[in-house]
């Protein structure tokens, strides 16, 4: 599929779900005017058969005219065929149609994730977007793909009416009139198959969220043996979308019911006229078996009608669920335009840290959550007066690029390892990376062309902590801040990784937030961190005789 012309989620187009729906008709216009019209000949070439048969049946049976019968009869031959063709044409528009829409709502949704940024998990859960992906995509693809068939059966049925009313003006009423009685009558059901089908919805996304979180927390939960628990809390959650999803099957089988109860009294209407008319000679032989064509022709398209609207109100649902994701905005948009030139200092003022340009600084905190803070604003991954080169953060372009935090809860993807280490663009060497993150061995045990699975689960905790490591080095960035690298990892490797960090960030900045003696004695500058401040600041080693409380942290008290 050719690429996306995607306008800025915060446009008008998609402040509601309406306006979704017809921004996703509008740029795939050329498909779904091409479905309409495939639709409308296919459903039009089997409106005209039983005109054509009943004609056939008075010009050519009743009158014992061969000739004429061979002529109708080759009428009919030919609307089979036009149909049959306007069928497939229509069938093969109407899928392309449901995937592009599928494709490029995934692709609005993903292109909002990536610009929302570390603002999606806060405000939306990871079962919510999963669920946009999974049931939300095709319930608009169906909402889009309907319109198609629901225009081609508006267009038989007023074709049959016309019909009707040239040839008994009576039975074309029966048809007007009845026709939008049924619709009426069906709408009182499409309020709770939309109320149910929300809070379906709701509660499929809770219990993805559940699952995947499960999923996360496996190893802790069976090293805790809290597995028995949580299976029961996600058991009961699993049960409450049964009862919800019965509750849409009762709302759906009401419709579907309905679709065939109201257009089956229509045609029994129809039929029931059509036969006393022609006892009563009103009209002949060949046009009762024509009307008793056109009311079972109705059943399709009233059938159509019913379909469209079930699907239209589920795709206005899901289009809903999309539409309030990308209503959401970045907490911390990156909009800067200012490129100040680096190597710079950046400079973090509610703690006084100071990051010199091309120097290894390790930060060591009392608590790990003020290293934790002061990282999350020197990425801008919080609100902060941090400056880069003394321009605020806020103002620098490319700042993503630039400043690179890397922590243990960044996720190894799934594909061809290699591939999913090296950097999407830029960058530098990944094999230095790799053996500077002491990752060759793993590299090497699993081969570069292995496939990675789900957030790298093949791998242990410190097999996953070395190629994050990786990773995070092959990117180069001009700054590159890192949380606890090493924490997963055993004495010795930690020891080796210490050694080379410096050798592989030479001449770039380096932050590394971490308690350990090994890495800290490897820094060029170590700062000491304690209540959100920085309380000392030099080499490990005079800050060991100098900063009693420095001592105290990273020897924990020994």
């Amino acid at each position: 599929m050719k690429r996306l012309p995607v306008q800025d989620p915060g446009t008008p187009v998609h402040r509601t779900p309406g306006r979704y729906l017809r921004w996703l008709v509008r740029v795939q216009r050329r498909g779904v005017a091409g479905s309409v019209l495939f639709a409308v000949v296919w459903m039009l070439s089997q409106a005209l058969m039983p005109a054509v048969v009943g004609r056939a049946i008075d010009r050519g049976v009743a009158a014992r005219d061969g000739d004429a019968l061979l002529a109708w009869s080759a009428a009919l031959l030919g609307l089979g065929a036009l149909q049959a063709m306007a069928g497939v044409f229509r069938h093969r528009l109407s899928v392309f149609v449901w995937l592009g829409t599928a494709y490029r709502t995934v692709q609005v949704v993903t292109r909002q994730a990536s610009r929302l940024g570390a603002t999606l998990p806060r405000r939306m859960s990871a079962g919510e977007v999963v669920s946009v992906g999974v049931s939300d995509v095709a319930h608009l693809g169906d909402a889009v793909d309907i319109l198609g068939r629901g225009t081609g059966a508006v267009v038989g049925i007023v074709v049959v009416a016309g019909m009707l009313l040239g040839t008994s003006p009576r039975l074309g009423l029966v048809v007007l009139i009845g026709v939008p009685v049924i619709l009426a009558a069906a709408a009182p059901l499409l309020r709770p198959l939309q109320a149910r089908e929300e809070r379906h919805r709701e509660l499929v996304g809770e219990l993805n969220s559940r699952a995947t979180d499960l999923v996360a927390g496996l190893r802790v939960l069976r090293g805790v043996g809290g597995e028995e628990l949580f299976a029961g809390r996600y058991r009961d959650d699993s049960q409450r979308v049964r009862r919800a999803g019965v509750d849409v099957a009762r709302a759906e089988s009401m419709l579907s019911g309905a679709e065939i109860l109201l257009p089956g009294l229509l045609v029994a209407l129809v039929t029931w006229l059509g036969a006393r008319y022609a006892a009563a000679g009103t009209i002949s032989v060949g046009q009762l078996v024509a009307f008793y064509g056109y009311a079972v022709f109705l059943i399709q398209p009233l059938k159509t009608l019913g379909e469209a609207a079930g699907k239209l109100t589920k795709g206005r649902v899901a289009a809903g669920r999309v539409v309030r994701l990308l209503a959401l905005e970045p907490e911390l948009p990156d909009t800067g335009t200012v490129r100040p030139a680096g190597p710079a200092e950046l400079v973090d003022t509610a703690s006084g840290f100071v990051a010199r340009p091309g120097v290894f600084t390790a930060i060591a905190a009392s608590d790990p959550r003020d290293a934790q803070a002061i990282a999350d604003r020197l990425g801008r991954y919080a609100g902060g007066d941090v400056t880069y080169g003394g321009v605020p953060l806020r103002d620098v372009a490319g700042l993503r690029e630039r400043v690179l935090v890397a922590v243990n809860e960044d996720r190894l993807f799934a594909g061809p390892l290699w591939e999913g280490l090296r950097p999407a663009r830029g960058g530098g060497d990944l094999a230095m990376a790799v053996e500077a993150a002491c990752a060759a061995d793993v590299v090497a045990a699993a081969g570069p062309d292995a496939r990675v699975a789900e957030a790298g689960r093949e791998f242990s905790g410190g097999q996953q902590q070395r190629l994050r490591l990786a990773r995070a080095l092959a990117a180069d960035p001009e700054v590159l801040v890192l949380v606890e690298p090493t924490s997963a990892v055993d004495a010795h490797t930690e020891s080796r990784i210490a050694a080379r960090l410096g050798e592989a960030r030479a001449g770039r900045t380096t932050v590394v937030c971490t308690t350990s003696p090994l890495v800290l004695d490897r820094a060029d500058h170590v700062v000491y961190v304690e209540h959100g401040r920085v309380a000392a600041e030099g080499a490990h080693r005079d800050l060991l005789g100098s900063a009693p409380r420095y001592a105290a942290c990273v020897t924990r008290g020994m």
